[in-house]
């Protein structure tokens, strides 16, 4: 997958699981939309590990501990390629 074909796939996982998550405030026994948010969550973290590994983090905060430099700094982000 390319990199842009991994930023799509990330917001389409980002939006499925805003919408499951918003169903199952509603309908909490519901075991398919349990089923699903369980997997696109998985396939979510699993995608964005492999995105950091090779273009870096998607978000500024919370993703890596500070060295002594800002490195993802020098790197394009996401939304400028």
């Amino acid at each position: 997958m390319t990199q842009q074909q991994m930023l799509k796939k990330l917001q389409e996982l980002s939006f499925a699981l805003v919408e499951l998550n918003l169903f199952l405030d509603t309908h909490p026994d519901n075991a398919r939309a349990r089923e699903l948010y369980n997997t696109y969550s998985k396939q979510m973290h699993d995608l964005r590990n492999e995105y950091f590994e090779k273009y870096g983090p998607t978000m500024n905060f919370g993703v890596c501990p500070a060295g002594d430099s800002f490195s993802w700094i020098n790197s394009p982000w996401p939304w400028e390629n």
